[in-house]
């Protein structure tokens, strides 16, 4: 995660998915967006492998998203703007204003971290679910 922005981070998280993140920030510095849904819009019959998942569930969610896409650890690394890679940035279409942010899935720590974003009313977001074992952030009252 320390690479330029742009660059693939491909990671085994517990020992059983694969995930991917986008790095953000410059060289040297930790910076990165989880990748966590997207719509498969194109060779379907090869992100099904086989499964009879409904087409909004086949990449939703970070493991399933990259087994859609067909990335593991070969494309750790790689580069989104440079079009060698696996996988390719390019221009998307106007959301019109459709960005909505909100707390992060699944997490512990900064769980209340308006640091998840989706597309409104795009059926492939993985629903929020908060962690049961995260921290509440005490709102106390200022006493005059």
């Amino acid at each position: 995660m320390f690479e330029g922005p742009g660059t693939l981070y491909v990671y085994f998280s517990y020992g059983m998915h694969w995930c991917v993140n986008i790095t953000c920030g410059p060289v040297g510095v930790a910076s990165a967006v989880l990748l966590r849904a997207g719509q498969v819009v194109d060779g379907l019959e090869h992100a099904r492998r086989g499964r009879t998942i409904p087409l909004k569930d086949l990449a939703r969610g970070p493991a399933r998203l990259a087994k859609s896409l067909g990335l593991d650890r070969t494309a750790d690394g790689t580069n989104l703007l440079d079009g060698n890679g696996p996988l390719t940035i390019v221009p998307g279409h106007d959301l019109g204003g459709r960005i909505r942010t909100g707390p992060r899935t699944g997490v512990s720590k900064e769980a209340d971290r308006p640091w998840r974003f989706w597309i409104d009313g795009d059926p492939t977001v993985s629903p929020y679910r908060r962690s049961p074992r995260a921290v509440q952030i005490r709102n106390d009252a200022v006493r005059e």
